[in-house]
């Protein structure tokens, strides 16, 4: 799996401005018209295909969910927020 955070340079607590700016950053640097090196079109092109799904809202959420399914994250940080998340669904459904 990518890890699209690291594509950008970003923690996965990372805000939508902070994104798009790791992503004009990167993308000036990886530019294959910029960059002659030889991995700079592949780079180019995971900088962008990290700024598509992070900087839509769904496509980030599913992102996100599936990267905690795989414990990417802090294993214990992950099932604290898996359970605030399902506790919290609970309390709003009954208030």
């Amino acid at each position: 799996m990518k890890d699209h955070y690291a594509a950008l340079g970003l923690g996965s607590d990372a805000a939508l401005a902070d994104i798009r700016k790791a992503f004009r950053q990167q993308a000036a640097i990886y530019h294959p018209d910029r960059n002659s090196a030889a991995d700079a079109p592949a780079r180019f092109r995971a900088v962008q295909e990290a700024y598509e799904v992070l900087s839509d809202e769904l496509r980030r959420q599913a992102y996100d969910d599936n990267r905690r399914r795989n414990l990417l994250d802090d294993p214990q940080q992950t099932a604290r927020e898996i359970w605030q998340n399902y506790f919290k669904t609970i309390l709003q459904d009954r208030f």
